[in-house]
């Protein structure tokens, strides 16, 4: 006797998420669950997509346009919530998640509750005082950056740096802004800039903060290890966290709080347009005040000579107007010192932040080489034979590869 097994049933990827759909949807037609909203993401379409979070475990979820319209409330990370809807997979991407039909209230969730009853506790501290906060200065020479270097935040506060007020000097305190350890990485970097101030050259003000995100992503900065530090500080500091509608502890902490990062950096430097356009008014002002002057002097001057005492006595007056045009030719000279004083300290500025430049160093000579992570190399510790470098140059870059490690003895 020959015994023949069966074939087995083999299905596509598309057949089996169908399976998995029709199952959930007969086993869990109509389901209420209760949990913490977090990535709430409103899309242009009108459709919600959200996350249902509690102590041990996350469920995605989505409210289609007709429904999320009729919505009472406004869903925010954070908020505790029941929701009533269809179990379902998501074919395309094989996730099973919650089709919601309705969404209401149930208090704030643990965590937000946490934060408030932090926001709380630090405010009776007088942490939050306005009392306390100082005003940023006007000019400032040199200023520290902490945020991560990966971001776009940092490109776009340095870009409006550059272009509204180059003579700043900037000092990057790099750190992560997200995830585990990175409330620890902040702090200790606003204590890292307060030792530079003090031991090394003196900082004008930092600006502490990241671009949007999640409130998840953002929650580092709602650390009281972060507010603590940053209320610390002996620099002014801006924090720039977020999205504009993103409120912290850091930002209620900080001396100023602005929206962006790049408000942020609109924020502590001035406009160099601004500054020149005023020192022009400024200069024509003067001159015009002073010819104005000259002219009233040379009216009474001529009322004189016209009067009957100085019709002979032509000797005095032409010694008068010599005197005159001596000293309108010392005027004409102490103008055009005042005038250019500014221009020269401008020059000046701009030559030592072009000699500080990343690209000037580069041009000298000098290469930065990262690995293969992004991370500059700074001692040959911890590098490895055969590990992979990028070298950058004035003009271009090379990929390397280690053959040899030498450590200084």
């Amino acid at each position: 006797m020959e015994l023949f097994e069966s074939e087995p049933q083999v299905y596509t990827v598309s057949e089996l998420n169908v399976l998995a759909q029709e199952l959930l949807e007969t086993a869990f037609p109509d389901v209420w669950v209760e949990g913490e909203l977090s990535n709430v993401r409103p899309y242009p379409s009108g459709h919600l997509y959200f996350t249902l979070k509690d102590g041990g475990g996350e469920l995605d979820a989505v409210m289609f346009k007709p429904l999320a319209a009729r919505l009472a409330f406004r869903p925010e990370d954070g908020q505790a919530v029941r929701a009533r809807g269809t179990l379902t997979v998501y074919g395309p991407r094989g996730r099973y998640q919650l089709e919601v039909w309705r969404l209401e209230p149930a208090g704030l969730g643990p965590r937000q509750r946490a934060l408030e009853a932090l926001k709380r506790r630090l405010a009776a501290e007088g942490l939050f005082d306005p009392a306390r906060k100082r005003p940023l200065p006007p000019y400032p020479e040199r200023l520290g950056l902490i945020t991560s270097t990966e971001g776009a935040a940092i490109r776009d506060v340095l870009s409006i740096l550059g272009r509204r007020y180059p003579a700043v000097e900037v000092r990057i305190f790099p750190v992560r802004v997200q995830g585990d350890g990175a409330a620890e990485e902040i702090a200790h970097a606003i204590g890292a800039a307060n030792r530079y101030h003090r031991r090394c050259e003196p900082l004008d003000v930092l600006i502490v903060g990241r671009g949007g995100g999640s409130s998840e992503d953002l929650w580092a900065f709602n650390e009281e290890i972060v507010a603590r530090a940053i209320a610390r500080s002996a620099v002014p500091v801006v924090s720039a966290v977020g999205h504009e509608v993103d409120v912290t502890l850091a930002d209620l902490a900080a001396d100023v709080r602005a929206p962006t990062p790049s408000a942020a950096a609109q924020l502590v430097v001035p406009d160099r347009d601004e500054l020149l356009g005023r020192v022009g008014e400024l200069a024509r002002r003067l001159v015009s005040g002073q010819s104005g002057r000259l002219e009233a002097l040379q009216v009474r001057l001529e009322r004189l000579v016209s009067g009957y005492a100085l019709r002979r006595p032509l000797r005095r007056l032409r010694e008068a107007q010599q005197t005159l045009d001596a000293l309108s030719a010392r005027l004409l000279r102490a103008q055009r010192v005042q005038l250019e004083r500014p221009a020269r300290r401008l020059e000046a500025l701009l030559a030592r932040l072009e000699a500080v430049s990343p690209t000037a160093v580069l041009r000298r000579g000098y290469a930065l080489v990262q690995d293969a992570q992004g991370r500059v190399v700074r001692a040959a510790e911890g590098v490895d034979v055969g590990q992979r470098l990028t070298v950058r140059l004035h003009r271009g870059r090379l990929e390397c590869e280690v053959r040899a490690v030498e450590l200084d003895r």
